[in-house]
Protein backbone atom coordinates (compact mmCIF):
# COMPACT_ATOMS: atom_id res chain seq x y z
CA UNK A 1 0.00 0.00 0.00
CA UNK A 2 3.06 2.19 0.82
CA UNK A 3 4.22 2.14 -2.48
CA UNK A 4 0.65 2.55 -4.04
CA UNK A 5 0.44 5.93 -2.07
CA UNK A 6 4.37 7.37 -3.12
CA UNK A 7 3.36 6.89 -6.63
CA UNK A 8 0.33 8.79 -5.40
CA UNK A 9 2.55 11.76 -4.61
CA UNK A 10 4.60 11.64 -7.41
CA UNK A 11 1.94 11.65 -10.19
CA UNK A 12 -0.70 13.58 -8.57
CA UNK A 13 1.20 16.50 -7.38
CA UNK A 14 2.85 17.09 -10.21
CA UNK A 15 0.47 17.42 -12.57
CA UNK A 16 -1.70 19.59 -10.50
CA UNK A 17 1.16 22.05 -10.22
CA UNK A 18 1.75 21.91 -13.74
CA UNK A 19 -1.12 23.82 -14.58
CA UNK A 20 0.43 27.30 -14.63
CA UNK A 21 -1.88 30.52 -13.80
CA UNK A 22 0.54 32.76 -14.27
CA UNK A 23 0.37 31.30 -18.04
CA UNK A 24 -3.46 31.44 -18.33
CA UNK A 25 -3.93 34.73 -16.39
CA UNK A 26 -1.58 36.17 -18.88
CA UNK A 27 -3.20 34.67 -22.12
CA UNK A 28 -6.72 35.38 -20.90
CA UNK A 29 -5.65 38.93 -20.22
CA UNK A 30 -3.59 40.00 -22.78
CA UNK A 31 -3.16 37.20 -25.50
CA UNK A 32 0.33 37.34 -24.71
CA UNK A 33 2.88 34.25 -23.42
CA UNK A 34 4.54 35.82 -20.03
CA UNK A 35 7.46 33.66 -20.26
CA UNK A 36 8.12 36.62 -23.26
CA UNK A 37 7.28 39.77 -20.92
CA UNK A 38 8.94 41.01 -18.06
CA UNK A 39 11.70 38.85 -16.34
CA UNK A 40 9.57 35.33 -18.75
CA UNK A 41 9.35 34.08 -15.17
CA UNK A 42 5.84 32.50 -14.78
CA UNK A 43 5.35 33.53 -11.29
CA UNK A 44 3.81 35.77 -9.48
CA UNK A 45 5.98 38.56 -9.13
CA UNK A 46 6.36 38.70 -13.31
CA UNK A 47 2.36 38.62 -13.42
CA UNK A 48 2.28 41.61 -10.82
CA UNK A 49 5.17 43.81 -12.78
CA UNK A 50 3.54 43.24 -16.33
CA UNK A 51 -0.14 42.09 -15.84
CA UNK A 52 -0.73 43.77 -12.44
CA UNK A 53 -2.33 43.27 -9.30
CA UNK A 54 -5.56 41.78 -9.77
CA UNK A 55 -4.10 39.23 -12.44
CA UNK A 56 -1.07 38.49 -9.55
CA UNK A 57 -3.88 38.00 -6.84
CA UNK A 58 -5.52 34.99 -9.00
CA UNK A 59 -2.20 33.90 -9.74
CA UNK A 60 -1.59 33.98 -5.92
CA UNK A 61 -4.80 32.00 -5.14
CA UNK A 62 -4.62 29.26 -7.38
CA UNK A 63 -0.86 28.83 -6.58
CA UNK A 64 -1.43 28.72 -3.25
CA UNK A 65 -4.65 26.65 -3.46
CA UNK A 66 -2.43 23.37 -6.00
CA UNK A 67 0.26 23.67 -3.58
CA UNK A 68 -2.33 22.59 -0.66
CA UNK A 69 -4.61 20.69 -2.50
CA UNK A 70 -1.31 18.50 -3.68
CA UNK A 71 -0.88 17.15 -0.27
CA UNK A 72 -4.94 17.13 0.90
CA UNK A 73 -5.46 14.81 -2.33
CA UNK A 74 -2.36 12.60 -0.72
CA UNK A 75 -4.01 12.62 2.47
CA UNK A 76 -7.02 11.64 1.64
CA UNK A 77 -5.90 9.04 -0.86
CA UNK A 78 -3.79 7.12 2.29
CA UNK A 79 -6.82 7.35 4.14
CA UNK A 80 -9.19 5.63 1.82
CA UNK A 81 -6.79 2.71 0.75
CA UNK A 82 -5.89 2.22 4.51
CA UNK A 83 -9.28 2.30 5.81
CA UNK A 84 -9.28 -1.10 6.53
CA UNK A 85 -5.92 -1.21 7.82
CA UNK A 86 -5.29 -0.70 11.75
CA UNK A 87 -3.05 2.36 11.69
CA UNK A 88 0.24 2.76 14.32
CA UNK A 89 0.90 6.64 14.53
CA UNK A 90 4.58 6.89 14.53
CA UNK A 91 4.66 10.67 13.85
CA UNK A 92 1.19 11.61 16.12
CA UNK A 93 0.09 14.48 14.67
CA UNK A 94 -3.87 14.40 13.51
CA UNK A 95 -4.40 16.99 10.49
CA UNK A 96 -8.18 16.93 9.83
CA UNK A 97 -9.19 14.05 11.62
CA UNK A 98 -5.98 11.88 9.80
CA UNK A 99 -3.81 10.34 11.69
CA UNK A 100 -0.48 11.12 10.28
CA UNK A 101 1.86 8.09 10.43
CA UNK A 102 5.93 8.09 10.04
CA UNK A 103 4.63 6.67 5.94
CA UNK A 104 1.73 9.18 5.58
CA UNK A 105 4.71 11.70 6.55
CA UNK A 106 6.72 10.35 4.07
CA UNK A 107 4.14 10.70 1.26
CA UNK A 108 3.36 14.14 2.18
CA UNK A 109 6.69 15.67 1.59
CA UNK A 110 7.18 13.70 -1.47
CA UNK A 111 4.33 15.12 -2.73
CA UNK A 112 5.71 18.49 -1.30
CA UNK A 113 8.70 17.62 -3.67
CA UNK A 114 7.11 16.57 -6.78
CA UNK A 115 4.65 19.67 -6.86
CA UNK A 116 7.45 21.99 -6.55
CA UNK A 117 9.25 20.38 -9.88
CA UNK A 118 5.15 20.45 -11.14
CA UNK A 119 5.54 23.80 -10.84
CA UNK A 120 8.93 24.75 -12.08
CA UNK A 121 9.11 21.96 -14.60
CA UNK A 122 5.20 21.39 -16.20
CA UNK A 123 5.21 18.74 -18.29
CA UNK A 124 2.10 20.85 -19.80
CA UNK A 125 4.33 24.01 -20.92
CA UNK A 126 7.69 22.35 -22.14
CA UNK A 127 8.82 22.32 -18.54
CA UNK A 128 9.51 25.59 -18.30
CA UNK A 129 7.84 26.86 -14.92
CA UNK A 130 8.51 29.26 -12.06
CA UNK A 131 10.29 29.47 -9.29
CA UNK A 132 8.20 27.54 -6.74
CA UNK A 133 8.21 29.66 -3.70
CA UNK A 134 4.49 29.58 -3.34
CA UNK A 135 3.88 26.80 -3.90
CA UNK A 136 6.53 25.40 -1.22
CA UNK A 137 4.38 27.26 0.98
CA UNK A 138 1.12 25.89 0.34
CA UNK A 139 2.23 22.78 0.48
CA UNK A 140 4.49 23.14 3.23
CA UNK A 141 1.53 24.68 5.82
CA UNK A 142 -0.27 21.23 5.41
CA UNK A 143 2.60 19.63 6.26
CA UNK A 144 3.89 21.44 9.05
CA UNK A 145 1.99 24.80 9.54
CA UNK A 146 4.43 26.53 12.02
CA UNK A 147 7.75 25.96 10.01
CA UNK A 148 5.87 26.91 7.03
CA UNK A 149 4.62 30.24 8.86
CA UNK A 150 8.20 31.48 10.25
CA UNK A 151 10.14 30.86 6.46
CA UNK A 152 6.94 32.36 5.37
CA UNK A 153 7.48 35.77 7.85
CA UNK A 154 10.93 35.73 6.99
CA UNK A 155 10.14 35.96 3.58
CA UNK A 156 7.76 38.94 4.16
CA UNK A 157 10.85 40.72 6.20
CA UNK A 158 13.57 40.29 3.91
CA UNK A 159 11.21 41.75 0.76
CA UNK A 160 10.11 44.67 3.15
CA UNK A 161 13.55 45.37 3.97
CA UNK A 162 15.52 44.69 0.62
CA UNK A 163 12.61 44.88 -2.02
CA UNK A 164 13.90 41.95 -3.55
CA UNK A 165 11.73 38.90 -3.77
CA UNK A 166 14.62 36.69 -5.17
CA UNK A 167 16.73 37.12 -2.52
CA UNK A 168 13.57 36.71 0.36
CA UNK A 169 12.64 33.34 -1.56
CA UNK A 170 16.08 32.28 -1.77
CA UNK A 171 16.89 33.00 2.35
CA UNK A 172 13.52 31.85 3.62
CA UNK A 173 13.86 28.62 1.71
CA UNK A 174 17.10 27.63 3.02
CA UNK A 175 15.65 28.79 6.48
CA UNK A 176 12.55 26.80 6.09
CA UNK A 177 15.13 23.35 6.15
CA UNK A 178 16.13 24.73 10.08
CA UNK A 179 12.67 25.72 10.62
CA UNK A 180 11.45 22.10 9.88
CA UNK A 181 13.82 20.23 11.53
CA UNK A 182 13.65 22.34 14.74
CA UNK A 183 9.55 22.30 15.01
CA UNK A 184 9.88 18.36 14.45
CA UNK A 185 12.13 17.38 17.29
CA UNK A 186 11.67 19.88 20.12
CA UNK A 187 7.81 21.03 19.39
CA UNK A 188 6.09 17.62 17.83
CA UNK A 189 8.74 14.90 18.73
CA UNK A 190 8.50 13.65 15.40
CA UNK A 191 11.02 10.50 15.07
CA UNK A 192 10.82 11.13 11.50
CA UNK A 193 11.79 14.39 11.47
CA UNK A 194 14.75 13.71 9.02
CA UNK A 195 12.37 13.08 6.21
CA UNK A 196 11.34 16.37 6.65
CA UNK A 197 14.51 17.72 6.49
CA UNK A 198 16.09 15.53 3.53
CA UNK A 199 12.73 16.97 1.49
CA UNK A 200 12.67 20.25 2.38
CA UNK A 201 16.27 20.22 1.73
CA UNK A 202 16.02 19.10 -1.79
CA UNK A 203 13.22 21.90 -1.98
CA UNK A 204 15.60 24.59 -0.89
CA UNK A 205 17.93 23.51 -3.18
CA UNK A 206 15.58 23.83 -6.38
CA UNK A 207 14.43 26.96 -5.36
CA UNK A 208 18.32 28.28 -5.06
CA UNK A 209 18.88 26.69 -8.51
CA UNK A 210 15.63 28.35 -10.15
CA UNK A 211 17.23 31.45 -8.81
CA UNK A 212 20.51 31.27 -10.58
CA UNK A 213 19.87 34.02 -13.27
CA UNK A 214 18.64 36.26 -10.19
CA UNK A 215 21.98 35.55 -8.15
CA UNK A 216 23.92 36.69 -10.75
CA UNK A 217 22.00 40.18 -11.02
CA UNK A 218 21.66 40.59 -7.34
CA UNK A 219 25.87 40.48 -8.00
CA UNK A 220 26.06 43.27 -10.35
CA UNK A 221 23.25 45.19 -9.04
CA UNK A 222 20.53 44.97 -11.87
CA UNK A 223 18.21 43.37 -10.03
CA UNK A 224 14.89 44.37 -10.06
CA UNK A 225 13.50 45.56 -6.92
CA UNK A 226 9.35 44.97 -5.83
CA UNK A 227 7.35 47.58 -7.38
CA UNK A 228 8.52 48.65 -10.79
CA UNK A 229 5.78 47.83 -13.12
CA UNK A 230 7.41 46.61 -16.67
CA UNK A 231 5.88 48.17 -19.54
CA UNK A 232 4.42 45.68 -22.25
CA UNK A 233 3.60 46.79 -26.10
CA UNK A 234 -0.21 46.53 -27.21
Amino acid sequence: MLYVCIAFAIIVPYLICSINPAIIVAKLKSGKDIRELGSGNPGLTNTLRTMGKSAAATVLLFDVLKGAISIFAIMLFYSFINKNIIIIPTVGAVIGGIIVTEALYLCMWIGSLFAVLGHCFPIFYKFKGGKAALVTVASGLVINWLAALIALTLFILIVAITRYVSLGSMISAVLYVVAVGLTEVFLWDNPAWYIGVIFCGSIALIIVLKHSENIKRLLNGTEKKLGKREKIDG
